[in-house]
């Protein structure tokens, strides 16, 4: 009981942290310390905790009652050079800004054979911030995607070698969008989109220890839609029907919204070796279903429709990580972590401007009695973004006065911080 009590209280926590979190990127994996200095490496290993979020089967390897929380801080910065509709140029940088990514986790062994698990953490993240008056601001100067998923489990123990686990995903989203709207008499418009919504998914994990040297894991996290509800505000009321027909922009009066966005399934294999009591290595791969990311289409009640084709593609990820440990109580952590491209450069927009990454990074954990702390940082390499052949809206427009045409991104990078803190009954 003294277990379920901290997990409640820890739950709380991260829920009123998590109202003001959000992170660079749409799809999240800084699920633990340990997992992000592992680069994502605990598929195959899945021994702690935090195994919820990366393989839920691997908590079989777990005895008694285990506790983790802890926070990532997520700091992105990027440059954009645009031309600019009437001739000229224009280099803006994202404003310097840090999310917060919380996480929780607690496992308890109900019987030989039998596991519960219950995690809460974010799978899914955008925020990037420009000069309200940039180039971009028809497509967008401010944006923030926050999801929290919340992950009860269960492990069977089949037998030494197998486990399993299957659980729901039931996740809460919260977006806000801004943009400026241009008007007939020359001075911009400002609208602010924001909604919430839900999603039901699943995980299942299976982990196989073949002996004390090698083990494997697969995760499968399945497709989920979102179903969001919101409200589209603008500074000024006006009444700009005839010109926002002919302009095809969304007429200036407060209004009701609704997006229906498709959110990916993902399938992790990871291959751990652990040829010493010390010494771990592991390599994996993801693969994540983008293409069912195909639009993000909000409709307004006013009788606008915004229609936003992605049609992104299909990626991998590939990762390898070291785990060693010169002392009992102390462990040093290194991972790599290679991603391709999900994004189609014809419908690319300053949402998120990325176009596949490198990811390298560190870390450290120290053991004291029933205690563990663990600390990480990661840097993200963001590869560069082509905007001259895009169609989305508010870019490439000549009919735009002083709006960007063209140019691409360039120095896109992130620093991440994190911290993880655990305790075993």
């Amino acid at each position: 009981m003294r277990s379920v009590r901290a997990f409640c209280f820890a739950c709380l926590l991260l829920a009123a942290t998590a109202s003001a979190a959000l992170a660079e990127g749409f799809a999240l994996y800084e699920w633990s310390a340990r997992g992000m200095a592992l680069g994502r490496g605990l598929v195959g290993r899945a021994d702690d905790a935090s195994a919820i979020a990366y393989n839920a089967a691997g908590i079989t390897q777990l005895p008694g009652t285990h506790l983790m929380g802890g926070l990532a801080f997520i700091a992105p910065m990027g440059t954009l050079d645009m031309g600019v509709s009437g001739g000229g140029s224009h280099s803006t940088t994202t404003k310097p800004k840090t999310w917060m990514a919380p996480h929780g986790y607690v496992s308890h062994q109900l019987t030989d054979d039998l596991w519960l698990g219950l995690g809460m953490f974010s799978r899914f993240g955008v925020g990037n911030s420009y000069d309200e008056n940039w180039v971009g601001r028809y497509n967008v100067y401010d944006v923030g995607l926050q999801t929290f998923s919340f992950v009860p489990t269960l492990a069977w123990k089949i037998n030494d070698m197998v486990s399993v686990s299957a659980g729901p995903e039931i996740l809460y989203a919260d977006i806000y969008i801004k943009n400026k709207i241009p008007t007939m008499f020359g001075a911009d418009n400002d609208m602010k989109i924001k909604g919430d919504g839900w999603g039901i998914g699943a995980h299942l994990g299976l982990h196989l220890r073949f002996n004390e040297q090698w083990s494997l894991g697969l995760a499968y996290k399945s497709q989920m839609t979102l179903n969001v509800n919101g409200k589209a505000k603008f500074a000024r009321q006006e009444n700009n029907a005839p010109f926002a027909q002919m302009a095809n922009i969304p007429e200036t009066r407060d209004t009701d919204v609704e997006a229906t966005v498709q959110l990916p399934d993902s399938l992790a294999l990871g291959i751990a070796y652990k040829p010493l009591d010390n010494l771990s290595f592991e390599v994996g791969a993801m693969w994540t279903r983008w293409s069912t990311y195909n639009a993000l289409n909000m409709y307004f009640d006013s009788g606008y429709n915004s229609i936003n084709n992605k049609e992104w593609r299909d990626n991998w990820a590939f990762n390898a990580s070291v785990e060693y440990k010169p002392l009992d109580w102390w462990a040093l952590r290194a991972g790599i972590v290679y991603e391709t491209s999900p994004v189609k450069e014809e419908h690319v927009d300053f949402w998120m401007p990325t176009n596949g990454r490198t990811i390298l990074s560190l870390g450290t954990g120290f053991k004291w009695n029933n205690w563990t702390a663990d600390l990480a940082y990661a840097h993200i390499w963001v590869n560069s973004i082509d905007y001259g052949c895009t169609d989305a809206s508010g870019i490439n427009n000549p009919a735009l006065p002083g709006a960007a045409m063209g140019g691409s991104s360039k120095n896109v990078h992130a620093n991440l911080y994190m911290f993880s803190i655990g305790y075993s009954f």
